[in-house]
């Protein structure tokens, strides 16, 4: 089993920053792809961004694409999401997740991963 705890999150205004950090617990002995999700109030679970075991490929969604980076930590199964120019529309409470392989084919699909954190809360006001 693994914990995922994340933090980062808060109140910040549209065109500021905030960096999430995600760190995992527990059988990490094995290094997992790792992707962030939001949740909107009333909305499914969203896609933003995720990165393969080695950090060498990402992929994002089209609409954080040039404004959020996701990235690995040096300690193992740590991932950090970097977001710029925040917008009123990015607020959400955020989620790390973890699975065990990075393909592109179903990497946006939040069904695909094993272990979820409890997620932060990011709120961009005007």
């Amino acid at each position: 089993q693994v914990q995922l705890v994340e933090s980062g999150g808060g109140l910040v205004q549209a065109g500021g920053s905030l960096r999430l950090s995600c760190a995992a617990s527990g059988r990490t002995s094995i290094t997992y792809a790792m992707g962030w999700f939001r949740q909107a109030p009333g909305k499914d679970h969203e896609f933003v961004a995720a990165i393969s075991g080695s950090g060498g490929t990402t992929t994002y969604a089209d609409s954080v694409k040039g404004r959020f980076t996701i990235s690995r930590g040096n300690a193992k199964n740590t991932v950090y999401l970097q977001m710029n120019s925040l917008k009123l529309e990015d607020t959400a409470l955020y989620y790390c997740a973890a699975r065990r392989l990075f393909t592109m084919l179903t990497i946006k699909n939040p069904t695909s991963y094993d272990f979820w954190g409890q997620g932060t809360q990011v709120t961009v006001s005007s």
